[in-house]
């Protein structure tokens, strides 16, 4: 399985390099990752809505020039499903069985996705209604990518 996860933002906290560096090396005996990270659009803190809608399809228009044709499009969205992680492992394993071998995860900037991206997205998830910086949510997800393998392979991790 070939998995992106695009992002807007550069990643600049070492810590979370680290982190996120530990679980793609892990994830390397099970799948392909490609991380890509689209600039974040530059915006004075207080905006109006418009302008909100402005920066948020600027980014929006980034992250869809990454995703390519074919892909099975996973949306991180406020408003998507709460999964278990033994569910999001059988919906990876159903995925992967049934011929969806590129898959891309979203996350948005501070702002969220644009509607064009969700509207492309072929699921939403949510990981919760608290809201995570964007770049932690990064090391989450991949954890939680790295978990479901685990959980497909039936191998010891989760508890």
């Amino acid at each position: 399985m070939n998995i992106t996860i695009i992002s807007v933002g550069k990643l600049k906290e070492k810590y979370l390099k680290m982190g996120i560096e530990e679980y793609v090396k892990r994830l390397g005996g099970y799948a392909k990752i490609d991380l890509v990270e689209v600039p974040d659009e530059k915006a004075p803190e207080q905006l109006s809505d418009a302008d909100m809608e402005i920066v948020k399809r600027k980014e929006g228009d980034r992250i869809l020039a990454k995703i390519n044709d074919g892909t099975y499009v996973i949306a991180l969205a406020l408003d998507g499903k709460m999964k278990t992680s033994e569910e999001m492992a059988a919906d990876l394993e159903a995925l992967m069985t049934y011929g969806k071998s590129k898959v891309a995860f979203v996350i948005g900037g501070s702002l969220g996705l644009h509607t064009d991206v969700l509207k492309r997205a072929d699921e939403k998830l949510c990981f919760g209604k608290m809201t995570l910086p964007h770049q932690l949510m990064k090391l989450v997800l991949v954890e939680q990518i790295y978990r479901s393998f685990r959980i497909i392979k039936g191998e010891p991790y989760h508890k």
